[in-house]
């Protein structure tokens, strides 16, 4: 009778924790990663900067771009040693903030296709390279920005659709489960385009978040027009249901937005679909030019597919403000996403326009 009495005696203390009144779950805090190049911009963009700005106390992640694929291993590239020394004590300052060392990106991924040929060999030697003395204890992780597997970037890969997955293992093995892998992937889900030519969901199995570049959408590539913007909502939502239909998690995918715009010039025409005579004049190059310049340069004139557009004489922008970016933040909240990530912070304004409105719609 007695351990009867224990038994109801301990259904009624469980009762009292039942699911019902447990708190219910909350999802994880969203991820904001930022993309930091110090000589990606105009002007140099100091680790100082990153402080003055309140990046660091925003981002839970910092992606230094980038290191060099060479003879199918993992290589230093412009890495600066010194650089490096005020990366390790801006850590230190902020111990919550990790920090990821991005290797490829659009000029850097040729590499690739040797790394390809000997993942072990290329895990290892970028494991050797994080974990070098020299910066010891900055790098968290490594970024994997491969322009573009078994597909075209500014060069062609026949690699496999096996090559990225095969990488993406090889890295796992190497840094184990208490280091971050990751990838910056397409955003291009045509039929039969980058995100069709790579096994995107094998590779996911062994990375803990995909970046989807979801931006340059318009403005590569075609001087005449039309215009367009560049980083539209619909396109993003399109990439993200292309990967998560082949299997890709949600809660591992991230959105991509751009702290620049893009940029026609010889247009008449205010609203977007208008001709041009070539790419408008730009800080970082023909018809690119970042937000901290064009939001005085060129204010938006108008809202079109979840961003802003501008038309000033004959100059015609594309670009993110802080009410876009609030916008698509909430986005990624509602649909369960992991996270944003920006390319990059340079482009933002001396006091991180951008970036804190990202930070305040994921909160």
């Amino acid at each position: 009778m007695a351990a009867r009495w224990g038994f109801v005696a301990l259904l009624v203390v469980l009762a009292g924790c039942s699911p019902a009144s447990a708190p219910a779950l909350q999802p994880p805090r969203p991820l904001l990663v930022g993309y930091y190049t110090p000589r990606g911009g105009a002007a140099p963009f100091h680790v100082a900067q990153l402080e003055r700005s309140g990046a660091a106390d925003r981002l839970t992640h910092l992606v230094y771009a980038f290191g060099a694929v060479t003879g199918g291993r993992c290589t230093g590239g412009a890495a600066d040693p010194d650089e490096f020394a005020q990366l390790r004590a801006l850590k230190q300052r902020r111990p919550a903030l990790k920090v990821l060392w991005s290797f490829g990106g659009w000029n850097g991924s040729a590499g690739f296709a040797a790394a390809a040929a000997d993942p072990p060999a290329f895990a290892a030697s970028c494991r050797a390279l994080l974990d070098d003395p020299r910066w010891a204890g900055l790098f968290d992780g490594i970024d994997v920005d491969w322009e573009y597997p078994n597909a075209c970037g500014a060069t062609c890969d026949t690699s496999g659709p096996d090559a990225l997955p095969r990488l993406t293992a090889a890295l796992r093995a190497a840094f184990g489960s208490d280091r971050l892998v990751t990838a910056a992937v397409s955003a291009d889900a045509s039929p039969g385009g980058r995100l069709a030519r790579a096994d995107y969901p094998a590779a996911a199995a062994h990375l803990d978040w995909l970046m989807t570049m979801t931006y340059d959408y318009a403005g590569v590539g075609d001087p005449a027009g039309p215009t367009a913007p560049h980083s539209p909502l619909p396109g993003a939502q399109a990439a993200i249901a292309e990967l998560t239909g082949r299997g890709v998690p949600v809660s591992k995918v991230l959105l991509g937005v751009g702290f620049y715009g893009r940029g026609w010039t010889g247009v008449t025409r205010d609203s977007p679909g208008g001709q041009a005579t070539g790419p408008a004049p730009g800080g970082r190059g023909p018809g690119v030019e970042d937000y901290r310049v064009l939001r005085t340069a060129c204010p938006p004139t108008g809202t079109v597919a979840g961003t802003s557009y501008a038309r000033c004489g004959a100059t015609w922008w594309s670009y993110d403000t802080p009410a876009t970016l609030t916008a698509k933040a909430r986005y990624v909240r509602t649909q369960g996403l992991r996270g944003v990530f920006c390319w990059e912070l340079a482009g933002d304004t001396a006091d991180g326009e951008l970036l804190g409105a990202l930070h305040s719609a994921l909160s």
